[in-house]
Parts: structure tokens; sequence; C-alpha cells
């Protein structure tokens, strides 16, 4: 018998895995919105619904599975939200941004440079998952950052004034 790798070929040590309302439907957004290949689908007894799949996006890996209450499986549109965000460095943030709303992502935060160095935006994917796409576009120092930081920061507070 061979012996197993630790971390399976192409995974990383962190590899996300959401829960989403109708997992066949979300497969094909995320082919649509982000370019996944899907690598596998295990659908339940029903036949419909997605008790296991793995995409791949980019070189990361991405695991789904619908929602099974009963197990505590609940995907953000079922708990009103959520607290994750899940990020994408890509080659160009414009088109893969356009792409994911073209596919019926909602954006949440205009893509745009930010003081960090990023091209950077957010989307919620029809699922309630969101989505940061950006593209590193310039290193900083740490006091080049903590300049850009406060900068970014009062401009924010200005605008806020009433």
């Amino acid at each position: 018998m061979n012996k197993a790798k630790p971390i399976p070929d192409g995974f990383h040590t962190l590899t996300p895995h959401i829960v989403v309302k109708d997992g066949i439907k979300a497969i094909d957004f995320y082919k649509k919105a982000f370019g996944a290949e899907e690598l596998g689908r295990h659908l339940g007894p029903d036949g419909k619904s997605v008790m296991h799949a793995l995409l791949k996006i980019g070189d990361s890996m991405l695991m789904l599975n619908d929602e099974c209450p009963e197990m505590g499986a609940r995907g953000p549109l079922a708990v009103g939200g959520t607290s994750v965000t899940l990020s994408l460095y890509v080659q160009d943030a414009d088109k893969a941004f356009d792409r994911a709303v073209k596919a019926g992502a909602k954006v949440t935060m205009p893509l745009a440079d930010q003081f960090w160095g990023d091209r950077y935006g957010l989307v919620t994917d029809p699922y309630g998952h969101m989505w940061a796409i950006a593209t590193h576009k310039q290193d900083l120092t740490p006091a080049e950052l903590q300049k850009a930081a406060q900068t970014a920061m009062a401009s924010m507070s200005k605008g806020k004034k009433s």
C-alpha cells in the first residue's frame, strides 16, 4: 500500500470549505464568475444535493456542499450574512471583477486602487459569500504603508462629517 501524502497534491495548508444553497447552481456560478475548474462532485441520495464538491480556482482548492441544517451546515443566506471574505489575487483585477459581476455577483465595494498597494474590490455572490478580488500593484515599506493608511483614514473622516 502506498503511503498517503499528509497534504494532497494541489492543496495548500488552508482550504476554504463553503456551504451554499443549491450547490449545483453554485458550481456553475463559480465556473462563470471565477473560472473555477470542477475536480469532483458527489451528490446526495436525492441525486440533487451536493454532499461534497471540489473546485480549483487558480492554484487553490475550494470545497463546497449544499446546506444540511440537520448537520448544522447553513450558508450565509440562511444565517443572515457571512463573517468571512474569500480573497482572490489575480493578474487583472478589473477583468476578474467585471467577469464576476457579469456572472451575477453584486458589487459590495467598488474596485479601486487602495492605500496598501492593491487594486481591490468586493463582490457578494448569489449564495451570500463575499469575495475580495485584488491585484497587487505596489510594494510599500512599513513606513510608507503607515503614512498611506493615515492619509486614507484622515480622508475618510473628512468625508463622514455631517
